[in-house]
């Protein structure tokens, strides 16, 4: 699979950097809901490796910590985790934030509230996402990320 930004993902990409970060938290949680079943069982070791090293650091806080972990990471905050996160591939990172959502549903993560739901202004977005195909969305997944 091919990594680019393509003119399907690139109005996808540039609507999500708008939301703020509490929405594109959730944007990618509902994401993951939406391909989980369609992914590979395991990525490649070394990016396996590399994404659960940036995953368990976050696992061991508290949970108001891990949110903030998280939006650190979409904010590119320079903090420890940060820097961990900025110097990974494009593959790598999104295996951290696929191994967050694993943990979302499993409990080891705070959890999204069962009641949120998307903000009204992300209508025009979920539209752009499901007109995408699934190596769109991991494309779309990757420059997120």
């Amino acid at each position: 699979m091919t990594y680019t930004v393509d003119e399907k993902t690139r109005p996808a990409l540039e609507t999500f950097r708008r939301f703020d970060v509490d929405t594109q938290l959730a944007v990618l949680w509902f994401g993951y809901l939406d391909i989980k079943d369609q992914l590979q069982p395991a990525p490649p070791q070394d990016i396996e490796t590399l994404g659960k090293a940036v995953f368990d650091r976050i696992k061991v806080l508290p949970q108001q910590e891990q949110l903030q972990a998280q939006r650190d990471l979409l904010t590119g905050t320079n903090n420890e985790i940060g820097q961990a996160y900025k110097n990974l591939n494009p593959r790598a990172k999104l295996e951290a934030w696929l191994l967050l959502a694993q943990g979302i549903e499993n409990g080891t993560i705070i959890p999204v509230p069962s009641d949120y739901q998307l903000p009204s202004a992300t209508n025009e977005f979920r539209a752009m996402i499901k007109d995408l195909n699934f190596e769109q969305r991991i494309n779309f997944l990757l420059s997120a990320v």
